[in-house]
């Protein structure tokens, strides 16, 4: 049994419209859990590290594991090196989350100045093909060199709350969205 595109946006819109309040009930933690960061975003920062410090950890024990059950796999070598630098990175993470946060940030800096760039090269291309709407992603890649310029000229102050600040904006505007769309599945019903 095969579906195509319209059948599975309509399954989509069904199972938003019948679970409208666990959305609604997503997107309040989401809100609240976005504006706390925005308030504390040391904490939030610390937060961050910690927990990708966890994720990585079990992850690369999980691939330790998974690579030994596999030794005669092509690639065991390199398999069994990145397990091994995922378990050294959470551990690094998680014995100084400080010392993450602000290698986050660089890494944070590094990925804005990279996408900021990238994307404004292919709203380039965009506008050579005469694509509509290529200002608006011109404009998502000065935003982003934007970022990395105000994060770049407050150094080493933005250490201490810049990663905070973007997770908490990231998490509010995450949770406005699920609101939105909870409130619009509900009047459709």
């Amino acid at each position: 049994m095969s579906l195509d595109q319209s059948d599975l946006n309509t399954a989509f819109r069904r199972s938003v419209r019948d679970h409208w309040r666990a959305f609604l009930i997503e997107g309040v933690v989401l809100v609240i859990l976005g504006v706390a960061a925005i308030a504390l975003p040391p904490l939030a920062g610390i937060a961050a590290a910690i927990v990708l410090g966890w994720l990585f950890l079990l992850g690369g024990i999980v691939g330790l594991i998974a690579t030994f059950n596999q030794r005669n796999a092509p690639g065991f070598w390199w398999s069994l090196f990145s397990a091994a630098i995922a378990v050294l990175a959470g551990g690094v993470l998680l014995a100084n989350p400080l010392a993450g946060v602000a290698t986050l940030t660089y890494v944070l800096i590094a990925f804005f100045v990279l996408d900021g760039v990238l994307i404004i090269v292919m709203a380039l291309e965009h506008r050579r093909e005469l694509s509509g709407r290529w200002e608006w992603m011109m404009l998502g890649g000065v935003m982003d060199l934007v970022l990395a310029a105000i994060i770049i000229a407050g150094l080493p102050g933005t250490l201490a709350w810049a990663l905070g600040l973007l997770v908490g904006i990231d998490l509010l505007w995450g949770g406005i969205t699920l609101i939105a769309m909870a409130v619009h599945a509900r009047d459709s019903t």
